[in-house]
């Protein structure tokens, strides 16, 4: 794949917002409200399927090798073994596909990025809960059945989620039509 400096930036940036929405973190048991999701979905929506998921690729490998961009400031190998870390390996699959839906051959509309963010935080959960469960149950042996994971990983979310959906599709129409009218748009 080869891509431009201006693509490398824009890859850049939403690593950084995605890093900085970790930064933003309210402490509730075992994953903490941050706004990490917001940017993953804003990256699928502004980037594209292609560039999108790059940033989270960049995003998790950063914080792999020990930059402390996860929330709490954590990062590291050992980050792989905490509850929260499947959500973060789900980011790359949200972010290719909310920017697949977004970008489809039917255009750009604000159903698009309603579908696109609605199926990405399915896909979240569908990828986070099971390895929450894994790693609190397999690894720390913690005995918690699937519907407490549930309440604790994903119920206690979806007000935030459906407000999140609000913030999208606002601020990504007006950031396309910004880019589009100043020649950066990337459609």
């Amino acid at each position: 794949m080869k891509i431009s400096v201006r693509e490398m930036a824009l890859v850049a940036m939403f690593t950084a917002l995605t890093a900085v929405g970790a930064m933003i973190s309210i402490p509730l048991g075992e994953v903490p409200i941050t706004l990490q999701t917001l940017f993953v979905i804003l990256s699928g929506l502004i980037l594209g399927p292609k560039l999108g998921p790059l940033s989270q690729i960049v995003y998790m490998l950063l914080g792999l090798v020990g930059v402390p961009i996860f929330s709490n400031f954590t990062g590291g190998p050992q980050s792989v073994m905490t509850p929260s870390f499947g959500f973060i390996i789900s980011f790359i699959f949200v972010s290719y596909i909310v920017g697949l839906i977004s970008h489809s051959k039917k255009g750009f509309s604000k159903m698009n990025i309603w579908i696109g963010a609605f199926i990405g935080t399915i896909v979240t959960y569908l990828i986070g809960l099971p390895y929450m469960y894994y790693i609190l149950n397999i690894v720390m042996g913690k005995g918690l059945s699937f519907s407490t994971v549930l309440n604790i990983g994903c119920i206690i979310f979806l007000p935030g989620d459906f407000l999140k959906f609000i913030i999208v599709s606002i601020v990504s129409m007006k950031i396309l039509s910004i880019l589009k009218k100043s020649g950066l748009s990337l459609n």
